[in-house]
């Protein structure tokens, strides 16, 4: 599922290049060098990314007014699957940027070559949240990625179906009806089903996605790195709440299909797990719709779905100046104007406490103070669920597990055994 792309789509609309943006600064451009070992050599330092992190021409151009000696070249990728093929094909050789941005769902297969990335300075890792840095440090104890954004979850709702159910549709009353377990959710869940006959949330597997990225260790040990998902008890539980719950309140509606944004607009379903990125998804295919809301709330008390890193590739010909840039960008400050520019939340502590971040409100969610929303979801996140080289391909296996209860092709029990099958027989 390439999130990535969908997030900057909804955040923003913007346009992306494989082309080169090139910014300097007054000194012009020149050859190789550091410049941190001679302040006047004429550098250039290439930045990849994807999308849109938020880097505007003009941002980038404060950081070469700054440094004279400094050209930026910025190659924006058309979307992260391109930007994760290169990435992998020529780390640890040649031809990577100086500072190269990284996908979180890439992150346990880059965790695998962080000898070959330059650590970022112990003096740093205080800047951003816990969990962002403990997700990026190597079993040497070395933080391998500057963090960029995150996807601190919220949950979404129609107001006007609440409304319609007898439920409460004041956001604050909404975040106190939803305020609990999971168990909670899905009693209210019921309660809108039972007064509506329609569906309360989207479906089984974004929803499990949500409740299993709340457990440390779902599907790997993090001391041997072996596949314990098939007899882990949280996984098993998760999924039995989530289909006997979406065998009533479930719109069965897969994300990303035509239908599920079909039902962004259509009332299909009453709510949504909801990071912050999703907000411009809804927006953009829900134009006209007047019940969208966000609650300051999210079952099991936070979550995270999404966010991004840069690295610095250690045999780059500039590693210090790039570190340096990477600094830069990720510093509190340049994260406040990146997500002035994109929608990009921040992951520095510092940055969540800004009033121009704190101030920030979105229209189409009537006003809803989303920047304080959001600050408030990112602080209530208290784990980074590990992520080993097998967790894609069984969370893969799980989704499809989850899709063949959903669409009537095998019954709960079924798809349960079919998915452990599968899974030993990863490895």
């Amino acid at each position: 599922m390439n999130t990535r792309a969908l997030r900057r789509v909804g955040l923003v609309a913007a346009v992306a290049t494989t082309s080169a943006i090139v910014l300097a600064g007054c000194g012009g451009s020149g050859g190789s060098g550091d410049a941190s070992t001679d302040p006047d050599a004429k550098i250039t330092l290439t930045l990849a990314t994807f999308n849109d992190f938020g880097y505007t021409d003009e941002l980038l151009k404060e950081y070469t007014d700054a440094h004279p000696n400094v050209t930026i070249v910025h190659n924006k990728a058309a979307t992260s699957n391109d930007a994760r093929a290169n990435y992998f094909q020529k780390l640890g050789k040649t031809g990577l940027a100086d500072v190269e941005a990284i996908e979180v769902d890439w992150l346990p297969e880059v965790m695998k070559y962080s000898d070959l990335l330059a650590p970022v300075s112990p003096d740093l890792k205080s800047r951003w949240l816990d969990w962002k840095t403990e997700a990026a440090t190597d079993a040497d104890g070395n933080l391998i990625g500057y963090g960029t954004d995150i996807g601190p979850e919220a949950i979404c709702y129609r107001a006007d179906l609440f409304e319609a159910a007898g439920l409460p549709t004041d956001p604050a009353e909404v975040a106190t009806l939803l305020k609990g377990d999971w168990a909670t959710y899905f009693t209210v869940g019921q309660q809108y089903t039972d007064a509506t006959g329609k569906a309360f949330f989207d479906s089984a597997g974004g929803t499990y996605q949500g409740m299993i990225n709340q457990v440390e260790a779902a599907y790997e040990d993090p001391s041997t790195g072996k596949i314990v998902a098939t007899t882990n008890s949280d996984v098993e539980d998760i999924y039995n709440q989530v289909l006997d719950a979406s065998a009533t309140q479930s719109a069965h509606l897969g994300q990303w299909s035509d239908d599920w944004f079909a039902g962004l607009s259509n009332g299909a379903f009453a709510t949504m797990l909801c990071p912050g990125w999703m907000l411009g998804v809804i927006s953009g295919n829900a134009e006209g719709v007047d019940g969208w809301r966000i609650a300051d709330v999210f079952p099991g008390g936070g979550g995270n779905w999404g966010g991004s890193y840069l690295t610095v590739p250690a045999n780059g010909e500039n590693v210090a100046a790039a570190q340096e840039l990477a600094d830069w960008l990720t510093s509190p400050e340049t994260q406040i104007k990146a997500f002035e520019n994109a929608g990009t939340f921040p992951s520095q502590t510092e940055a969540l406490t800004n009033d121009t971040l704190l101030a920030s409100t979105n229209d189409f969610f009537d006003g809803a103070k989303v920047g304080e929303i959001f600050s408030n979801r990112a602080n209530a996140v208290t784990v980074a669920p590990f992520k080993g080289e097998f967790y894609f391909q069984v969370n893969d296996a799980m989704q499809q597990a989850l899709t063949r209860v959903e669409d009537g092709t095998q019954d709960k029990a079924a798809s349960w055994a079919q998915w452990v099958s599968e899974v030993e027989a990863i490895g």
